[in-house]
């Protein structure tokens, strides 16, 4: 009996090193980035991603987190304006760097107190027929842990849907000319 326990002893802790040792060794580096196209120009797309406000009408964070608590920072729209959110998932904030209404956003995001920085974007393609092409992307690297490289893979599954998600009430919403199709409370 002490050898079968001793042989399962020796399996889990073989097991943990060979989990532990993979992990330092995967890349922890990520990228997401989801698209849609929108029967809207990119202008009109623009009036709901451009003005942190009008982010409840179409984001997915808080269908996510329903603890979710979002504070405006005193620029709501624009390069500057900012967000920041505690929740049951974590905290984080938001700062926008750049904001075009003909090709769209590019903001920096913070989490977990600043452990965690990922560059995030929401770009605009102009197509044909008044269309237009939107792009939600975030990229960022998860620091070298063990568990770092097992985020990271992750990390497409995990926010890849919440950014379909995002987008899809972007669509609505801009397509519906600004109405608001989602019961929200900011």
């Amino acid at each position: 009996m002490l050898r079968i326990i001793r042989t399962i002893v020796a399996a889990v802790v073989v097991f943990v090193l060979v989990v532990a040792v993979v992990g330092l060794f995967l890349p922890t580096s990520y990228s997401v980035r989801r698209s849609i196209i929108i029967d809207a120009p990119p202008e009109k797309v623009h009036e709901y991603v451009g003005d942190l406000s009008k982010w409840e009408k179409w984001s997915s964070w808080e269908e996510e987190d329903p603890t979710l608590v979002i504070t405006l920072g005193e620029k709501k729209s624009g390069v500057g304006a900012s967000e920041s959110w505690v929740g049951d998932s974590g905290d984080g904030a938001l700062t926008i760097t750049e904001s075009s209404p003909s090709s769209g956003v590019k903001y920096d995001l913070l989490f977990n107190g600043g452990e965690y920085e990922s560059d995030g974007s929401i770009t605009y393609e102009a197509l044909p027929e008044e269309r237009t092409e939107v792009t939600w992307a975030m990229s960022g690297d998860m620091g070298k842990s063990v568990t770092g490289g097992y985020f990271a893979l992750l990390m497409d599954s995990m926010v890849g849907k919440m950014f379909d998600k995002g987008l899809a009430n972007l669509k609505s919403v801009v397509e519906s000319k600004g109405g608001n199709n989602k019961q929200t409370s900011r």
